[in-house]
């Protein structure tokens, strides 16, 4: 098997072929809207810690949705992210209380979009180009922080596992991106800013791009995204106007 290049040394992105895709599926938390945005408020309830307890938290929340997924329990994204957030406060040796509780769940509903998604998204429509979301996370949390980013008229489908009752990387979970668009996996591009995401849906067949905005390693599992690109801007590549 040939090597696989260090992310941190990737070539800029070659043009697409001609069996550029038809459509895209973003993921929506880390690729779309900035969990780590959370830290700000965080920072407030916990000054010192904010940036600890957001990065715990999250560590946390993908464990336990592999966890339940790998165990055929049946939990929402919602109580994944509670669970997540209260063992995080507790590793922090933090109280938490119930206000701040909520409050920080709550905060899940208003992410922070990455700066550039609007135009990527606005030149996407232009170009006809059909746009949704695939996510792990519930109906209503995607719901709400789609609209709060207005991003509404911009992504159609916003699809959740929620109906597989998995969350990815399990294969019924990419099925619906292929379902709601009635095109084959590889006609559509799926994005995400995890790698381990982005993997998934590699295995699965979709033509992918992993946004690696923090420069980090590839993950060793044998497989590489069909692109690696630095923001959402790089999308557009797939896509010439």
């Amino acid at each position: 098997m040939a090597a696989i290049p260090s992310a941190s040394l990737e070539p800029a992105l070659e043009p697409p072929d001609a069996r550029a895709p038809r459509a895209v599926l973003f993921d929506a938390y880390g690729t779309l809207f900035d969990v780590y945005s959370v830290g700000t408020l965080a920072e407030r309830l916990f000054p010192g810690l904010g940036e600890r307890l957001g990065a715990l938290w999250r560590d946390k929340q993908i464990e336990y949705t592999r966890l339940v997924s790998m165990s055929a329990q049946r939990r929402s994204f919602a109580d994944c992210t509670r669970g997540g957030l209260r063992f995080a406060a507790r590793r922090l040796g933090l109280d938490l209380g119930a206000a701040a509780e909520d409050e920080l769940m709550t905060s899940y509903q208003h992410l922070a979009p990455f700066p550039e998604n609007r135009d990527v998204l606005e030149s996407l429509k232009v170009r006809g180009i059909r746009a949704g979301v695939l996510s792990n996370g519930d109906p209503g949390m995607l719901g709400e922080v789609v609209r709060h980013a207005g991003f509404s008229a911009l992504l159609d489908p916003v699809l959740s596992v929620e109906p597989t009752h998995r969350f990815k990387t399990d294969p019924a979970t990419y099925s619906l991106g292929t379902a709601a668009f009635g095109l084959a996996a590889s006609e559509v591009l799926f994005v995400s800013s995890n790698c381990w995401d982005a993997i998934g849906a590699t295995w699965f067949g979709y033509t992918t791009l992993w946004i690696n905005r923090s420069g980090l390693p590839l993950d060793e599992l044998g497989t590489e995204p069909t692109r690696i690109g630095t923001t959402l801007a790089d999308v557009l590549a797939f896509f010439p106007s």
